[in-house]
């Protein structure tokens, strides 16, 4: 479960990125859903300290991101719009094992804790492949096998499929909910929102509504037209 307490973030020049923000993420599945610029990524990023509190706080399973920040960002994965920006080995089978090197001592042990996380995720007969030479899905389906082999008990993932095709956004999107895991989503996609267990909408830097996805969705919907009905006006 992840609690937010009147949690704030500024930027060093003291623009609000997020306003203080109460509210409690206990579903399976949480959708982030706001325009470009509305505080969602920050948002999501104040759970594990990549964004940094200014004042209230986070509590990730009881523990809270200031005072047990380790422990904290142990338990949470978090998964990036670009897969390029997380994947730093050369090899695809290297990637894994690095994210396994503190859970799995014995090197061949290792080895083949990586090959079976990569057969889960569809990379089998990968192993030695560059990792910059797979596909924009498949290596976003890298970074997921990489982050999923620490043994999260939460993934951030922030607009995970911005940067892929149809096909590879439906099984991004499929492989993200067949997680044993309780999944943070930021998204653009509306209909992937209305999958989710709960909908929360950032606008402006404030969370606006936080509840059933469809009525998030046409919550979310009517402040984009009656904003772009102002725009023009």
């Amino acid at each position: 479960m992840i609690h937010f307490d009147r949690a704030e973030c500024r930027a060093p020049d003291g623009t609000v990125l997020v306003k203080p923000t109460t509210l409690t993420w206990d579903a399976s599945h949480v959708a982030v859903i706001g325009a470009n610029g509305s505080g969602k990524s920050t948002l999501v990023r104040m759970i594990n300290g990549l964004a940094p509190l200014s004042s209230g706080t986070v509590t990730v399973g009881g523990h809270s991101v200031k005072t047990h920040g380790a422990q904290v960002r142990s338990q949470v994965g978090f998964l990036f719009t670009d897969p390029s920006a997380q994947l730093i080995m050369p090899t695809v089978i290297e990637d894994v094992e690095l994210s396994l090197r503190k859970l799995v001592k014995n090197r061949e042990e290792r080895r083949e804790r990586a090959r079976e996380h990569l057969d889960r995720f569809g990379l089998t007969g990968k192993e030695d492949v560059p990792v910059h030479s797979l596909s924009g899905g498949q290596q976003q389906l890298l970074a997921l096998a990489s982050i999923s082999a620490t043994e999260p008990s939460i993934i951030i993932a922030d607009e995970p499929t911005t940067l892929l095709d149809r096909r590879w956004r439906r099984v991004i999107g499929d492989m993200l909910a067949s997680l044993p895991t309780q999944l943070i989503e930021v998204t653009h996609d509306l209909e992937a929102a209305t999958r989710a267990d709960q909908c929360v909408v950032v606008d402006q830097a404030e969370v606006v509504f936080s509840g059933e996805p469809a009525h998030a969705v046409a919550h979310y919907v009517e402040l984009m037209d009656t904003s772009a009905k102002d725009a023009l006006s």
